[in-house]
């Protein structure tokens, strides 16, 4: 029912993408409104956090004049009027897209990648881009050209990468939802390093075209929100069916409580057992620790994967450019990658992809007897800033492999996956549960992660107070 009050700014941040299209349907408020207080909150957020690359601000403004038209006609789309974010790495018609890179200045895209296209035809607002590690080769968003962007959470900390600035502006209360692209994991790790929610569907369910590629056979576009509603709302305007009912409570979980050879931190390991035991007495939960065959399947993942996406990179990046024009424009961290991409053979390639194809027979075969797979996303809290590696109990290694072990298999794999937040302790930052589901079941993978998101009591307040 539409108010007597004329349509205002009585609701100026929303607690959710649902809320916000309630208080428009009901001109309770006015996308003009909606929009001009996200473009206040990115711009604040670009100058303290660095968490975005750009800001559209007149077309973004131009998109909800628009909004209002319909929404005053009754012919209101989807979602209508909801400013979002897209992540630098995928293309939007007029706006300067440098897929993180400084070699890329000046790239302003003639058409919208295909996941922007869907969003804005449904109603979505673009209010800018988020910043992303060079080209998303990375799990830190930093940047020697642009700067690093920074956890809203503790400033002194990673956001995670390389979808980093979406989970930071979501984080920060920009917006409410984002675009961003997971190759390894770059949805999901900066979503848990953040303290919000990413979703990586199954592999070729949104079409990456007009997304730069990392490893074509491993990226996918994924969805972040402050909340897994955000996401839903999102995921059902894309074209994933989202079933109306909740997960049956007779579904089976399998628990893996830690992917060798990187072991839980103390925080991570108690907030995921506190998890698991809240989640034991609603689902079967299946201890997958014990079984004999389930952890050495993940032996030696990670390094298929890395070969991977090392090759993959490699020949994405050679056949656009000579190797000075990559020596003198890219970061220094790309270069050295694409220096030991040369090194690498057919051989190599095969011997990896053979790797995978075994890898996801095994994960095949034991999701046969589950309906999800738990775990955690992360193994530690978000790293300090310029930290070269991470140290948990006796093992130490690098932070890409610290943060990647426990994501990067369901990339090999193709399987659709989600991170929601845990309940924090103390105001200490976010552990974060990794929901894995078998290929195809992307819509009651959503569906499963908000009834735990509700058992748990993941849902932040601190989004409510701003």
């Amino acid at each position: 029912m539409v108010t007597n009050a004329p349509p205002s700014d009585c609701i100026p941040h929303p607690a959710s993408l649902r809320h916000a299209l309630e208080a428009l349907a009901r001109r309770q408020v006015t996308a003009t409104g909606l929009v001009e207080e996200a473009l206040r909150r990115a711009q604040a957020s670009k100058q303290s956090l660095n968490a975005f690359a750009a800001i559209d601000r007149d077309r973004a403004l131009q998109a909800a004049a628009e909004s209002d038209r319909r929404y005053g006609a009754g012919s209101q789309r989807p979602l209508e009027g909801l400013p979002i974010a897209i992540k630098d790495l995928i293309d939007t018609k007029g706006i300067e897209t440098l897929y993180g890179s400084a070699a890329s200045r000046g790239n302003v895209p003639a058409a919208d990648a295909d996941i922007v296209k869907t969003l804005t035809e449904s109603g979505a607002i673009v209010i800018g881009k988020t910043t992303t590690h060079e080209f998303a080769w990375g799990v830190t968003t930093a940047s020697p050209n642009f700067g690093d962007t920074l956890n809203p959470l503790d400033r002194s900390r990673i956001p995670g990468g390389s979808s980093g600035g979406a989970a930071a502006a979501i984080a920060d209360g920009a917006v409410m939802a984002g675009v961003g692209t997971d190759t390894g994991g770059s949805v999901r790790i900066p979503a848990a390093l953040c303290g919000v929610v990413g979703f990586k569907p199954t592999l070729g369910t949104l079409s990456t075209r007009g997304v730069f590629p990392l490893a074509p056979t491993c990226d996918h576009v994924g969805l972040l929100g402050r909340q897994v509603d955000d996401v839903l709302v999102l995921a059902a305007a894309v074209g994933i069916e989202i079933p109306c009912s909740d997960a049956r409570p007779s579904a089976r979980l399998g628990i893996v409580r830690h992917i060798a050879p990187v072991p839980l931190s103390p925080e991570i390991a108690r907030a995921f057992d506190d998890a698991v035991e809240r989640l034991a007495q609603r689902f079967a939960c299946v201890d997958l620790g014990g079984t004999g065959h389930f952890d050495p399947m993940f032996d030696a993942v990670f390094d298929t994967f890395a070969a991977i996406v090392l090759i993959e990179g490699g020949i994405e990046h050679f056949r656009r450019h000579d190797w000075d024009r990559i020596a003198t424009h890219y970061n220094p961290e790309t270069v050295d990658r694409l220096r030991r991409a040369q090194t690498m053979d057919l051989r190599a390639y095969a011997a990896a992809q053979q790797a995978r194809r075994h890898f996801t027979a095994r994960l095949h075969e034991v999701m046969s007897t589950l309906d999800y797979l738990v775990l955690p996303t992360c193994p530690c809290t978000a790293p300090p800033r310029d930290a070269a590696t991470v140290d948990i109990g006796n093992w130490a290694g690098t932070v890409r492999e610290a943060l990647m072990t426990y994501t990067a298999p369901f990339n090999v794999a193709g399987y659709p996956a989600i991170s929601i937040p845990l309940p924090s302790r103390n105001g200490g930052l976010p552990a974060s549960l990794q929901i894995v589901a078998r290929p195809g079941g992307d819509g009651a993978l959503l569906r499963v992660a908000q009834q735990m998101e509700s058992l748990l009591g993941t849902v932040s307040d601190r989004f409510h107070r701003t």
